[in-house]
């Protein structure tokens, strides 16, 4: 008997022996039902709830980190008019001169001011301007020394604090003691805004420069060639060894008690934790081996071995989810078992594959501790060259801009963050498109 009927019996006369219309079996059923219904809609209300839970945090964690993440896009920028003074300037030993203070002292004389005696106007000036301007200078210098003598416009960023006020997060009404820039250095800033000294543009130099001590020097390039790199002796090694590999096992090996040990001990290695791979990449790679440290060979190697499970479990799937006749249909024309596997099961199932293998390269990108095992915890100025140049990966640079003390790099952190997450949609987005582009149904 169906619902439907259930419930209009239940609101039916039954007899004459039942005046009320209802006998004692249907209301029970009615009830039952009622009771059903009212558990389904408490479990879709607590599935929508948990989505909506989970969506809320994300939402938090996403804002709290473009909220301190997004200023360091934008770069405050100042242009100076340095007037090279021939009697401060020795063309034999360019390096020797002090260009921050030439700098300073020309900023100080936009603004009317002029250095006292014992040089803390200029201190203080050069405490709002980046030493990239002082670089800059010397360079095109060094460049054309006809210049001495004549006055050089220079334009760099400002410095990380006058940045910090320029952003909001140094605030005039906070004490004075309790702040890194004074009243007179926040009435300067005002003024250089005021005359048009300094603008604001999208921070290009964040995405093409390496590190730096500096603050506003600082960029995430080193980090992101660094992870390029890495990710491409992870897709080397991972992704035909683990094809290869698990083509093997599901179409070739025999089932027996080794390979049944040996699938289980696959996906055993697919949930071991992350650093354990970084100490073991320590010892059989550094140690052992002699891999150079710090290089994105190493950190290509040990990540490697954490992607090979995946890689290995994701293509397993990929080759179940063809259908059986494929195989003996092809079997039955006359093709052998390696021209069926290779030529008709695995095109079939490389949607799947490389799925598989992007979210493995993904898991890989966005690891810590192996990196930090490794020694990939390195500070450089400069871009890497190579497989065998020193260098860190995006998420090492945020655990080293996190603890860094300068206030400017919290900021940096959560842009670090952004780049990251950036890099992780896109793969992810990639994985997503190929497996709706090449899929099939069957």
């Amino acid at each position: 008997m169906t619902d439907a009927a259930l419930i209009a019996g239940a609101t039916q006369p039954s007899g004459p022996g039942h005046a009320s219309g209802s006998t004692p079996k249907t209301l029970a059923a009615a009830k039952r039902l009622k009771a059903r219904h009212a558990a389904e809609f408490r479990f879709r209300l607590y599935g929508r709830t948990a989505i909506i839970v989970a969506l809320s945090f994300l939402v938090i964690l996403l804002g709290r980190i473009v909220s301190q993440g997004w200023s360091t896009f934008v770069q405050n920028r100042i242009s100076v008019a340095v007037y090279v003074d021939p009697a401060k300037v020795d063309a034999r030993a360019l390096n020797g001169v002090n260009w921050d203070y030439m700098i300073s002292t020309a900023a100080l004389a936009k603004l009317g001011l002029t250095d006292d005696d014992v040089g803390e106007r200029s201190g203080k000036m050069s405490a709002l301007l980046s030493p990239a301007l002082g670089y800059d200078l010397l360079k095109k210098i060094k460049a054309d020394p006809s210049l001495i003598g004549k006055t050089v416009t220079v334009d760099g960023p400002i410095g990380a604090d006058a940045g910090l006020y320029y952003k909001g997060l140094i605030k005039r009404s906070t004490a004075e003691g309790d702040r890194r820039l004074d009243d007179a250095q926040l009435g300067w800033l005002d003024q250089l805004k005021a005359k048009g000294q300094v603008t604001s543009k999208f921070n290009t130099d964040f995405l093409t420069h390496a590190d730096s001590t500096q603050p506003e020097q600082a960029g995430v390039a080193g980090a992101a060639i660094g992870s390029a790199l890495t990710l491409i002796v992870v897709g080397l090694l991972a992704i035909p060894i683990g094809v290869l590999t698990a083509v093997y096992l599901e179409e070739f090996a025999p089932k027996n008690r080794w390979t049944d040990l040996l699938e289980v001990n696959i996906n055993n290695l697919a949930a071991v934790p992350s650093i354990i791979y970084g100490l073991l990449g320590l010892a059989l790679f550094i140690n052992m081996m002699g891999v150079p440290r710090s290089t994105p060979l190493v950190g290509g190697l040990v990540l490697a071995l954490m992607a090979l499970p995946t890689v290995i479990i994701a293509t397993r799937s990929a080759l179940k989810a063809v259908p059986p006749s494929i195989r003996e249909a092809a079997l039955g024309v006359g093709a052998s078992r390696t021209q069926t596997v290779f030529h008709h099961v695995l095109p079939m199932a490389r949607p799947g594959i490389m799925t598989g293998a992007i979210l493995a390269l993904s898991h890989a990108m966005g690891e810590t501790a192996p990196g930090l095992m490794v020694g990939m915890v390195f500070f450089s100025s400069d871009l890497p060259r190579g497989f065998l140049s020193a260098a860190t990966v995006l998420p090492v640079q945020v655990f080293i801009w996190e603890n860094a003390s300068e206030r400017a790099f919290l900021s940096m952190t959560a842009a670090c963050i952004m780049v990251l997450l950036a890099f992780m949609i896109l793969m992810n987005g990639t994985a997503i498109y190929l497996r709706s582009r090449y899929e099939r149904r069957w």
